[in-house]
């Protein structure tokens, strides 16, 4: 049902090609988050680049949430795609009809540096609700799994503590059930998705995207 919402939304939407306004970064709250940023602070950006992978539900909220907040960052860029499946080179609709454990999600690049990886991974949890099993609001299928997808030891430390602290500090009494396993591959998405909502302001957006704290 969900991505019958979303296909009526897009047949609906123009391309405007306007960019949405750019907005400072919210102040980390946990200490890992909070020790990345003193970090990158202090250190400035370095040589090469890094990459994150999120996800939370529809890709189009991710990545227009990301880009809110972290598109002026030295080498930045965003890519809307599929991640944690074995299916290669998955197409949307292959995705969204399930069996090929590829989850929407997004890549998030930027020059080694110049954010810390702590940040961004609490940045993901404060945009959805990364307690929600099967689904993200109403979009519903394992396609649309919180999870977060590592490419070092050190981005899998840093995500499982801030995935403590966070449930620690702001999810008693639930319980965070989001993925953290290794990056095998990510596949982008089809050209019409990315920078969905940047250049279609009204279009469909998950209710759980917004500024959770």
């Amino acid at each position: 049902m969900a991505s019958s919402i979303r296909s009526l939304f897009g047949k609906l939407a123009q391309p405007t090609g306007k960019m949405v306004k750019t907005k400072t970064p919210p102040p980390p709250t946990v200490p890992t988050a909070i020790k990345a940023r003193e970090e990158a602070e202090k250190a400035g950006p370095g040589e090469g680049l890094e990459s994150a992978v999120f996800t939370a539900g529809c890709f189009w909220g991710t990545e227009h949430l990301f880009n809110q907040y972290y598109s002026t960052l030295p080498g930045y860029k965003i890519v809307s795609g599929y991640a944690g499946g074995d299916v290669p080179n998955p197409s949307y609709r292959q995705v969204c009809m399930g069996g090929t454990g590829h989850a929407e999600g997004v890549q998030v690049t930027y020059q080694k540096g110049a954010v810390g990886y702590g940040e961004l991974v609490e940045f993901f949890y404060r945009t959805h609700d990364p307690t929600q099993a099967g689904g993200q609001g109403p979009d519903r299928g394992d396609h649309y799994r919180s999870g977060i997808f590592f490419n070092s030891k050190e981005q899998e430390e840093i995500a499982k503590q801030v995935t403590k602290e966070v449930q620690e500090k702001y999810f008693k009494g639930k319980t965070i059930v989001t993925e953290i396993t290794q990056l095998k591959k990510f596949y982008s998405a089809e050209d019409y998705h990315q920078q969905y909502l940047d250049k279609n302001p009204w279009g469909y957006e998950c209710p759980t995207h917004f500024m959770h704290w």
